[in-house]
């Protein structure tokens, strides 16, 4: 392998690294991709650690925010596990 890579002309490097850069950037789109489809860039998502205990110490507001989201986050949790239910019976 040594004496076929030592055997190319000089300057093929440079397409190994084109073919390399393409990759990651197509990787890449598709994460982002799939990342957005699947509400990974929801800026509410923070507030799903709180809970009863840290009432003290948040705004009001800010505190019903966070159970309203905790909320809205086991609503799609059931949704998503009842799909994946469904789907694994459809397999079987």
């Amino acid at each position: 392998m040594a004496d076929f890579l030592n055997s190319l002309e000089d300057g093929w490097t440079i397409y190994l690294w084109l073919i390399a850069g393409a990759m990651i950037v197509l990787a890449a789109i598709y994460w982002v991709r799939w990342a957005a489809r699947n509400d990974q860039f929801d800026e509410d998502i923070k507030y799903v650690v709180f809970d009863e205990n840290d009432r003290e110490k948040m705004a009001p507001e800010e505190f019903d925010k966070a159970m309203k989201v905790n909320k809205d986050q086991e609503s799609l949790r059931e949704v998503y596990l009842k799909k994946e239910a469904e789907r694994k019976k459809q397999d079987k």
